[in-house]
């Protein structure tokens, strides 16, 4: 049965006609923000010549902090180098000496890694001066590298807008006589291999302490494995499984808990005996198989290039075809080429 309306509600009939005549016909009231000109999305130029897959839109992030940075001043300017310590200054030459070689004007594409020695790897492709650079986009693999990136004044890009590199300079935790490295110690090692492997040429720089002849030597602390939250404990005893002698998870040093990564995943690191380090890429298959990894930190066959500082002030250059180059003097203030 049909109920009528309580007595104490109006009856309303309206017709379309009525309805739409509610509507006021005035302009509505305006924002004052609405009175502010509107500006169009921020876009990339078109990506370098070798990339005609490069996606046009960077992320908002990305577009803004790249924004702040082109109005930096400070990219054109080589600042007066402050002196440093035999081992820092030898680390400046090797960044200086990696960047000279591998980074040249026709690049436009450059991804930017971690570790103590990149800050002088940008310090030296600033130096290259604004006209080359304007024409740069810089992909990092963190946060450390993003803000480096921005402080040098120079364009911040992201790895989906540029998934084609030119030359990827990045720091190791150890580096074979093979150019295999240990990558992870600080976490990163997953955006980091995207960006080795997305590149043309993966080079990398670090100090004479992570140049090493067998994987595991010289970094004790194991193999780094990023894995997936829920799924840590069954990835901790498949590595013991695997063979790993004492697995841990990464637990923060000025935190409660785990280490999360810069994707929200936890960390694991791995000691596995000689034996197994032997083989790297063996390793990283067989750990990389394991359901709830994320990523290994193990980069085989990746790297082309490693520079070391070493602590008598020079460098010692290794390259994937086996040549050595050692005892190496690099003059910091000689010009950056452009």
């Amino acid at each position: 049965m049909r109920r009528s309306p309580p007595s104490f509600l109006p009856s309303l009939r309206l017709s379309h006609r009525s309805v739409t005549s509610l509507v006021p016909r005035t302009n509505p009231v305006r924002s004052p923000l609405s009175s502010l000109p509107s500006y169009p999305a921020a876009t990339t130029p078109l990506g370098p010549s070798h990339n005609p897959y490069a996606i046009r839109t960077m992320s908002s992030n990305s577009s803004s902090a790249a924004a702040a940075a082109n109005h930096n001043p400070s990219a054109a300017k080589s600042a007066s180098l402050k002196p440093l310590d035999p081992v820092e200054g030898a680390k400046r030459a090797a960044a200086y000496a990696a960047v000279d070689n591998h980074v040249k004007p026709q690049h436009t594409v450059i991804g930017i890694g971690s570790g103590s020695t990149v800050p002088y790897v940008v310090e030296r492709i600033a130096q290259q001066g604004e006209a080359v650079n304007a024409k740069r986009w810089f992909v990092p693999t963190g946060f450390q590298s993003r803000e480096l990136i921005i402080d040098a004044g120079l364009k911040l890009g992201d790895v989906d807008s540029f998934p084609f590199i030119d030359v990827t300079i990045d720091g190791a935790d150890e580096v074979d006589n093979a150019l295999n490295c240990i990558k992870g110690g600080g976490a990163c090692h997953l955006r980091e291999k995207v960006l080795a492997e997305a590149a043309k040429e993966f080079v990398v720089v670090a100090d004479y302490r992570k140049n090493g002849s067998l994987l595991g030597s010289k970094w004790a602390q194991g193999v780094p494995v990023e894995v997936a939250p829920f799924a840590y404990a069954k990835v901790l005893q498949n590595l013991k499984r695997l063979g790993s002698t004492n697995p841990q998870l990464r637990m923060g040093k000025a935190k409660a808990g785990p280490v999360v990564t810069d994707n929200g995943n936890f960390c694991i690191d791995a000691p596995f005996p000689e034996t197994y380090m032997r083989d790297p890429s063996d390793l990283l298959v067989r750990i990389k198989l394991i359901t709830g990894v994320v990523e290994v930190g193990l980069f085989c066959g990746i790297c082309k290039s490693a520079y070391f500082g070493n602590e008598d002030g020079t460098i010692t250059i290794k390259s994937v075809d086996g040549k050595v180059q050692e005892g190496l003097a690099f003059d910091v203030n000689t010009p950056a080429l452009k």
